[in-house]
């Protein structure tokens, strides 16, 4: 749409507000509405708001920012009252300059896909999978059912939950795949039709807040929290990917025996030889490292694989030698990161084995959780850090990280991923008092 066409629709369908959605760097998403009568002023010049509440933004005596508005993104809420209706519009982040914001999540996006285009990829197509928990309410974690994967109703008494999600999703113009229960309790997953990135992480951000929103209209609570359950599966976010050449797959070969071409093989050896110092953007809270256990189906060994979903890759088999459909599986990500800088990471990190020529070894196709430690050393196999405080110290040494990021992200997220490993590691949990405090 261009912006005769939302003012045309603004007029004609009464919608009274118009929200204008960004996010901080840690991917919450803030917002700020407008009324109809504003909505041209937002659309050509933009809105003015103060960046230095806004986490990870500016300093206070610099802090003067423009949301400008994405016409593309313009969608009316369907969960709003129809009467006088309340649409949305994702914004870029600019400068008064009119520049735009280095610490604008969705800015560093655009800045990896550039490079992808400078590569000569006209496509970075990403397909993520968002799971996620429903509870009777924020307070707690009482389960709603105890269904397992796959499962229908009755033990799935979400379904419904789950199929008006689905319909808000679509009257906001995202596409579905399919959705179902998950492994855990109360555990479900409605997974996005992939598309190029920028508009797959708008509609990531979109997704979290609708699945909330049709959560809370039931009573009910959903959360993305990546381990919220002890001794349960936590929630991933299995990231599907790959660079296209106009309507060509540029990690097709039909001659090789996995049917991966040399560009396929030197961006998932980008991903595996950077995997751990990116984990602080894609693992990016203290809960995330409690979620990449052994054990759990999450991936934390370094190894990529075909049918094995114990490694960290995974190249799906679904339709072997077809090219459209080949692609590789980030299994590591959970759904409470950041999607514009989990994206524009992973991107940077495959172009970055493309670029170089980083080589990757055949796949590891037993399940790696069978293995000792020894075996793994020997074999060469690496863990993803174990927690929050070791990813940071990664990170930080990480010189691919700072240049995909930019010097202001890296250094903010740096400094609120060590104030919150910080703040972690000197609770006293009631584990520890249970165990500790009748014997020492």
């Amino acid at each position: 749409m261009d912006k005769d066409q939302i003012i045309k629709i603004v007029r004609d369908e009464n919608v009274r507000f118009i929200r204008l959605w960004f996010t901080d760097i840690v991917g919450q998403l803030k917002s700020f509405a407008v009324t109809a009568s504003e909505i041209e002023t937002a659309l050509n010049n933009g809105m003015g708001f103060d960046g230095s509440s806004i986490t990870g933004y500016q300093d206070i005596e610099e802090s003067d920012m423009i949301a400008m508005p994405d016409p593309s993104t313009f969608q009316i809420l369907p969960w709003r009252p129809q009467e006088q209706k309340v649409a949305r519009m994702i914004c870029d982040v600019l400068t008064p300059d009119g520049d735009p914001y280095v610490g604008d999540p969705r800015h560093q996006l655009r800045r990896a896909l550039k490079r992808a285009e400078d590569m000569d990829f006209d496509h970075f197509y990403v397909g993520p999978e968002l799971e996620y928990f429903y509870f009777k309410n924020s307070g707690g974690t009482e389960i709603l059912d105890k269904g397992g994967y796959f499962d229908l109703t009755p033990l799935d008494v979400a379904s419904d939950l789950r199929r008006d999600t689905v319909m808000a999703l679509e009257q906001m113009g995202i596409k579905v795949e399919y959705s179902h229960h998950e492994v855990g309790p109360s555990q479900h997953e409605i997974d996005i039709r992939f598309g190029d990135a920028l508009k797959i992480a708008d509609d990531a951000m979109t997704y979290r807040l609708v699945v909330k929103e049709i959560a809370d209209q039931y009573g009910v609570y959903a959360t993305f929290m990546p381990k919220p359950l002890y001794g349960e599966n936590g929630s991933g976010m299995h990231t599907h990917q790959s660079l296209f050449r106009g309507e060509e797959n540029a990690f097709f070969d039909s001659n090789d025996k996995f049917f991966l071409s040399d560009t396929a093989k030197g961006y998932i050896a980008g991903l595996l030889k950077h995997a751990s110092e990116i984990s602080i953007v894609f693992a990016q809270w203290v809960n995330s490292y409690k979620r990449l256990v052994p054990g759990y189906e999450a991936p934390v060994y370094k190894a990529w694989s075909r049918r094995n979903r114990s490694a960290l890759i995974r190249v799906p088999m679904y339709h072997p030698g077809r090219e459209k459909a080949t692609r590789c599986e980030f299994r590591s990500p959970d759904p409470a990161c950041n999607p514009y800088l989990t994206f524009a990471v992973m991107l940077h990190a495959g172009l970055d084995g493309i670029e170089k020529g980083y080589k990757v070894d055949d796949p590891m196709e037993m399940n790696l959780y069978d293995l000792s430690d020894a075996e793994r050393e020997e074999m060469g196999i690496e863990m993803l850090p174990e927690s929050l405080g070791e990813a940071v110290r990664m990170a930080e040494k990480s010189e691919m990280l700072r240049s995909a990021l930019g010097d202001h992200i890296f250094e903010r997220l740096i400094e609120l991923k060590k104030k919150e490993w910080n703040e972690y590691r000197v609770q006293l949990t009631p584990w520890e008092m249970d165990r500790f405090l009748s014997i020492l």
